[in-house]
């Protein structure tokens, strides 16, 4: 009798169960709802099983539940009690049989915490149930291994850690970024512009050993010597600078930024640069000239007039011979202005030499000549100057005479003058060219 009567109350234990679960469906909570009802029976179960929970009847879940039911006697209360007690004695065998008609439909197992501990006297009374069902003692079993489940992440907290993610690379990258701007600022500033070109060599005048440098510190009252020379090495001594500065190659501006920053004795020093004496770039000048010798350049490159202008060339020089180390040999005509503005650079060695002898040029004449043949030809040598440079005309000259020229094509041709005429006045005394041929007629008995 207690049998079936716990049996008929289980039943209705379950189906109060079900219509609470399909109400909830029903109403507002989703399926993750359904899931969190299903986590304390499952949680309960497992807790039984390991013998680690023994939770009490709740009497208002049962008092809710079983309102509809005769209220039971004093025997079943006691049987309820007994069942409970057994449960309780025995965890091992509180386990729900999957057989058995306590077990719900659809309940997942999790380790998820009981949040509600309303739930637990179902179970309790279905483990119960079970048992007295079973008349034979359930066998300790092994626990039934629930497959672990990874918890969801919360989408909500991805969306607020993706934003933060990608601002923290955002600034990493801002960060990383500001020093690149920075070193390429200063590599532009290094940089030189290719637009401004180079000065020009004549423009221009770097420093060398020997030179004598007026330096003058206009802060400084002093009235002490300014000159100082560039030493072997290219090092200038200047006391308040401190140590020797090496200014070979440089400019006078490049020297004086040098100073101001060396110079520690004014806060705001200004410095002066200039060139005294110019020794360094020197070039050598030899020939027609009526000084020569070592010229001084006071430029990185002068022109070639600026030199001869120095050393005054004579007044049968012609050409100027440039000799350069590593070029070859340049020979420049005096008479070109353009060629005399050929730039001059320091170790160079001129020559001024004359115009070059002419090849000889020569005319023949034959004939009745007192000496015919071959003729030193001179430029300007008319036709009757050839004759008499010839001996002149024999006893047997006619008053004709025949020249003969070569053309650009080769021939010859000839062209006849009248002697007589020409030395009456006549006709005009040609001129002859280098290569004619002349020939004096003879005359008539």
């Amino acid at each position: 009798m207690p049998t079936a009567l716990a049996r008929q109350r289980a039943s209705l234990v379950n189906s109060e169960f079900k219509k609470t679960e399909c109400n909830m469906k029903k109403a507002l909570f989703p399926t993750t709802v359904l899931l969190c009802l299903s986590l304390p029976l499952c949680t309960a179960q497992a807790q039984n099983k390991e013998g680690r929970a023994n939770f009490p009847p709740n009497p208002s879940a049962v008092s809710s539940k079983s309102s509809n039911k005769a209220k039971p006697n004093a025997v079943e209360v006691k049987d309820e009690k007994q069942d409970e007690k057994q449960a309780a004695n025995h965890p091992s065998t509180a386990t729900t049989d999957t057989s058995s008609d306590s077990t719900q439909p659809g309940t997942a197992t999790t380790d998820a915490p009981v949040r509600s501990v309303n739930s637990i006297p179902f179970v309790s009374l279905g483990a119960s149930d079970s048992l007295e069902k079973n008349s034979e003692p359930v066998k300790n079993t092994e626990p039934v291994k629930t497959p672990e489940t990874k918890p969801e992440a919360n989408p909500e907290i991805k969306t607020e850690t993706t934003p933060d993610t990608e601002t923290d690379k955002v600034s990493e990258t801002d960060k990383t970024s500001e020093p690149k701007t920075t070193s390429e600022t200063v590599k532009i500033s290094e940089t030189p512009d290719p637009s401004k070109p180079a000065p020009a060599p004549a423009s221009i005048y770097r420093v060398g050993i020997g030179d004598v440098l007026d330096i003058q510190l206009l802060n400084s009252p002093s009235r002490e010597s300014t000159l100082y020379t560039v030493l072997a090495g290219g090092m200038l001594d200047y006391p308040l600078a401190g140590e020797a500065l090496n200014v070979a190659g440089l400019t006078t501006d490049e020297i004086g930024a040098q100073l101001t920053s060396k110079v520690k004795l004014y806060d705001n020093p200004k410095v002066a640069v200039t060139v005294r004496e110019y020794a360094s770039h020197n070039v050598i000048i030899t020939g027609l000239v009526h000084e020569p010798g070592t010229k001084a350049l006071r430029r990185e490159a002068m022109p070639l007039f600026v030199i001869l202008a120095e050393a005054q060339p004579r007044a049968d020089a012609a050409r100027a011979i440039i000799m350069r180390t590593g070029s070859p040999t340049q020979t420049i005509d005096l008479t070109d202005t353009t060629a005399t503005s050929t730039l001059i650079y320091p170790n160079d060695v001129i020559r001024l030499v004359g115009a070059p002898p002419s090849a000889p040029k020569f005319f023949f004449i034959g004939g009745q000549v007192a000496s015919p043949g071959q003729k030193d030809f001179h430029q300007g040598l008319t036709l009757t100057q050839a004759i008499l440079a010839s001996g002149g005309m024999t006893r047997f000259a006619g008053s004709k005479a025949k020249v003969l020229r070569q053309g650009t094509d080769g021939r010859l041709v000839t062209t006849e003058y009248n002697l007589k005429k020409i030395e009456q006045g006549k006709d005009p005394d040609p001129l002859l060219e280098a290569g004619d041929r002349i020939e004096i007629s003879r005359g008539g008995w």
